[in-house]
């Protein structure tokens, strides 16, 4: 059994996950808790939030995030990756900075136009 707090919202339900009896789940208040404790364990994802350099623009750093989750375990080569960019201003936000990252079929993208 492995307990972990739910994520999905703002209200952190505390899950318990049965890994014995086929990933069940305890504790959730709605179905995406429920979902949520079963891929915690099974492969879990974040969504990655970071800062690029921007050249032109009247601000130093450009937020960004990955437009979907990624796997966990490739987080740290995301923030590599993301270190690594600068961008030339006028950037639009949803922009795509960096395609197919890792080859995830996940994207970096601009979170403010700059």
């Amino acid at each position: 059994m492995t307990n972990i707090i739910c994520i999905t919202c703002p209200k952190g339900c505390h899950l318990s996950v049965d890994e014995e009896n086929g990933y069940a789940v305890t504790g959730n208040s709605c179905p995406r808790g429920a979902e949520y404790g079963k891929n915690e364990l099974l492969h879990p994802v974040r969504v990655v939030t970071s800062t690029v350099r921007i050249d032109g623009a009247m601000l130093p750093r450009l937020p960004v995030k990955t437009d979907r989750p990624l796997p966990k375990e490739k987080m740290f080569d995301c923030m590599a990756l993301i270190d690594s960019i600068t961008v030339q201003s006028p950037v639009k936000v949803g922009q795509v900075l960096a395609a197919n990252i890792l080859g995830t079929d996940v994207n970096i993208v601009a979170a403010k136009t700059l």
